[in-house]
């Protein structure tokens, strides 16, 4: 007699909320769904994703979750095995810090691996700050790309910062790329000496929290205007 082996589970990219705001306010009532069904997970951060899962589904038993965290300190020989659920037949799910699991998040290290072994990949509907950004940019949204962070050097940032709008004018390209919070505003500077005048700047920061920012506006008049970014979330968008 012929056994039929288990099939597979799937492995969901589940979309978090991008700040402190209720996680049924910005994502779809789908999240809550898939989140009650699943107990194994792939996290960048335990804490924060059972944070995150208690406030989605408070009466979901936190022990009977199995949670593998997925950072830069990780075992990079490790992970293959975070996939083993699936390959039991049951179902995971990956979190990231913010926004949506495997773009500028760790988490696609897992996927592209769920690929490998033939594990379907099921993406959920939730905020991208990069897309929500360059949606409400006014900018090129059909030729764009991201960058992630530029350079800390502040020789190599500008150089960076250069090769960025030059590429924006030659391609009509977007160029899209974030910093680390707490230095947002040192960014804003070096962008503010170092671009050209008529080079237009989106800023978009706290996105989908009740402090939301976007504005859109050349060099030259950004210089004339004071905004405070420190420890806020923001994108930043160029196009010469």
């Amino acid at each position: 007699m012929t056994v039929k082996a288990n099939p597979k589970g799937k492995l969901f990219l589940i979309p978090t909320t991008l700040g402190e705001n209720e996680p049924l306010e910005v994502l779809p009532i789908s999240i809550k769904r898939v989140i009650e069904d699943i107990d194994h997970y792939v996290v960048e951060n335990e804490k924060s994703a059972r944070r995150f899962i208690k406030k989605i589904s408070p009466r979901k038993s936190q022990p009977a979750l199995s949670i593998e965290v997925l950072n830069k300190y990780t075992d990079i020989e490790a992970i293959p095995t975070f996939l083993d659920p699936c390959l039991a037949g049951k179902n995971v799910g990956v979190l990231s810090e913010a926004g949506c699991p495997g773009i500028a998040d760790p988490g696609a290290d897992v996927v592209r691996i769920a690929h490998k072994k033939d594990i379907q990949v099921v993406p959920l509907v939730g905020p991208s700050s990069i897309i929500m950004a360059l949606m409400a940019s006014g900018l090129n949204g059909q030729n764009f790309a991201f960058n992630g962070y530029l350079p800390i050097d502040s020789y190599e940032r500008k150089k960076a910062i250069k090769t960025l709008e030059k590429k924006s004018m030659d391609l009509g390209q977007s160029q899209i790329f974030i910093e680390t919070p707490y230095r947002n505003d040192k960014l804003l500077v070096e962008l503010l000496k170092t671009l050209s005048k008529h080079t237009q700047l989106c800023i978009a920061c706290d996105l989908t929290l009740n402090s939301e920012f976007v504005a859109t506006k050349t060099i030259l008049e950004w210089k004339k205007h004071k905004l405070d970014l420190n420890k806020r979330p923001a994108i930043f968008i160029i196009q010469g």
